[in-house]
């Protein structure tokens, strides 16, 4: 009996020692998301955002879309929201391009038309949004680096500064015009293969300027979930005859 006992251990030892490479060997995340890079390809995602005055909270947002990816990162994406007062909102961003519909643009819309165009793409949509890319390689490279990993999570600070010289994303939107020390804090949850299935952050707004100077000191949270990498993804502009608005050609 003795000798069996002891044949068992030294057996489920070997398979533990066998195992122990494979369960300590970590994905490198920027690698995986590099590799859903193909063109007609993406991801989709869910996120519901808070403002918060530091007392009371309210769930100011909730988003539904898809970013469509080409070789080097994300060339465009579809988004829904609806607001805390149910008001609904739409933007599409591909190329050089990015149109909004809904109630965000209700009073520029002449009479036939349902989107307003803006020049520029590719940059976050509006405020109640999720501030970080993780679909962009340099963003996520960069979150990786000033973040702590422990197991599939990966808990971190990144400055708006920091995040204007590597995210697209951020960079051609409204927030990079606020102070560059605003520090956004952040945890990541990765899968087993490495690629983000979610994203937390939150950041207390300062050095806010124009239509954004009510916000001093409000606390933006967003909370994303990613699903689908990987997946078939078709982003289109909307039928020229419904849209108004400037366009770059």
């Amino acid at each position: 009996m003795k000798k069996t006992i002891t044949v068992l251990l030294t057996v489920s030892g070997a398979l533990l020692v066998a195992a122990a490479p494979a369960q300590a060997a970590a994905k490198d995340p920027v690698r995986a998301l590099k590799a859903e890079m193909v063109a007609g390809h993406g991801v989709r995602f869910t996120e519901t955002a808070n403002w918060s005055d530091g007392l009371d909270t309210l769930q100011a947002y909730t988003n539904k879309g898809v970013f469509q990816f080409g070789k080097k990162g994300p060339v465009g994406y579809d988004i829904a929201s609806i607001a805390y007062d149910d008001a609904k909102d739409r933007a599409i961003s591909i190329g050089r391009n990015t149109y909004y519909s809904g109630e965000y643009v209700a009073d520029f819309l002449p009479k036939g038309k349902t989107w307003f165009r803006f020049e520029g793409g590719g940059a976050m949509p509006f405020l109640y949004a999720q501030v970080l890319n993780p679909a962009e390689p340099a963003t996520l490279s960069a979150l990786l680096a000033k973040g702590t990993r422990a197991g599939r999570k990966v808990t971190g600070k990144i400055t708006f500064k920091d995040l204007d010289k590597v995210s697209p994303w951020f960079s051609g939107s409204d927030l990079s015009d606020w102070a560059g020390d605003t520090e956004v804090s952040y945890t990541l949850t990765l899968t087993s293969a490495g690629l983000v299935s979610k994203l937390s952050s939150s950041f207390r707004a300062k050095g806010t300027k124009n239509e954004y100077a009510d916000f001093e000191g409000d606390i933006i949270e967003v909370d994303t979930r990613y699903t689908g990498w990987g997946g078939k993804v078709s982003v289109k502009a909307p039928d020229p005859k419904t849209v108004t608005g400037n366009s770059s050609g």
